[in-house]
């Protein structure tokens, strides 16, 4: 018998230059059951490509131009709400999320509920792949675990395992509480892409709206062209505008009172290791380093928005 949750949950999936391939994958999920199957062109996609998605019955938005990651997902969420979701589970255009993902990330919300835990979003577990760094999420101290999952969450796992708090979590392959969005206020447009989630997930948890990762669920996530490694740290090799808006966001994050303060100090540490072994990963190349060290200024200064530099 089909979940009743399942159609009233949204698919939201953002493109940006997509390959045919990666086209085709939205497609695939255009007869899933959902809500609705919205995407977010930030730049890009062909007429052609389009077209074969408005046939479909999936719903395309467009700015027109690349507005970032964090206004793509408030437009997505806006048009879920339109369409009578309820839940909203985020996809980038390279993920490849495993069968069951929506009805396994819905069992633990329910979970979550039962026992009386608020939760703005939950997630599953980053797997590796191959050429790239999964990304890490820092448990949340003093939060409560939540137990075994339902048997429901089997179409994934034979043994699911616990919800743990999380200081947050990608936004791709998370399943998003829209009453909780609505109460939490929207992704941060000015951050553009970088730290997006980082902010929200904060701002959750100062409204004591809990991030779950579900251990059991795994997807894989592509960050960057590759890993840099030195000094026992390793990290996405991204392109400049992405690191210097990365850096950017982060030292304007400290002046916000919903980020931890150990969170801030570990940052104090490691983001001039991370801007060092980008430099060098560059060549020692000057411009790159202007570069970083403007973003620091932009960071302290609060001068945010669309990098000049993106593509």
């Amino acid at each position: 018998m089909p979940d009743p949750e399942l159609g009233r949950l949204a698919l939201g999936i953002t493109l940006f230059r997509p390959s045919r391939d990666q086209v085709d994958r939205v497609l695939a999920h255009a007869a899933s059951g959902f809500a609705g199957v919205i995407a977010f062109d930030d730049g890009g996609l062909p007429d052609a490509e389009a077209e074969r998605l408005a046939r479909a019955g999936v719903t395309l938005l467009s700015a027109g131009r690349n507005v970032g990651i964090a206004e793509a997902l408030n437009r997505i969420a806006a048009a879920a709400r339109a369409a009578g979701a309820n839940t909203l589970l985020l996809l980038d255009q390279d993920a490849e999320p495993p069968t069951g993902l929506a009805a396994a990330l819905l069992a633990a919300r329910v979970r979550l509920q039962e026992a009386a835990i608020p939760v703005a979003v939950v997630g599953p577990a980053p797997a590796p792949a191959a050429g790239h760094k999964a990304p890490s999420y820092p448990p949340r101290p003093g939060a409560p675990a939540c137990g075994a999952l339902p048997p429901a969450c089997g179409v994934i796992s034979q043994a699911c395992g616990v919800l743990a708090p999380v200081q947050f979590l990608a936004t791709s392959g998370s399943l998003i509480d829209l009453d909780a969005l609505a109460r939490i206020g929207p992704f941060r447009a000015d951050f553009f892409i970088d730290g997006v989630e980082l902010e929200w997930c904060f701002r959750a948890w100062s409204l004591s709206l809990g991030c779950y990762l579900a251990r059991d669920v795994a997807i894989p996530h592509r960050v960057g062209g590759g890993v840099i490694r030195g000094f026992g740290v390793a990290m996405p090799r991204q392109p400049l505008f992405r690191m210097a808006t990365y850096l950017r966001n982060a030292i304007y994050a400290w002046r916000l009172p919903h980020v931890p303060l150990r969170w801030k100090l570990a940052q104090a540490a490691y983001l001039p290791l991370q801007a060092g072994l980008y430099w060098a990963d560059s060549g020692w190349r000057p411009a790159v380093l202007l570069r970083l060290l403007g973003a620091v200024r932009d960071g302290a200064l609060g001068r945010l928005g669309p990098p000049r530099d993106r593509p």
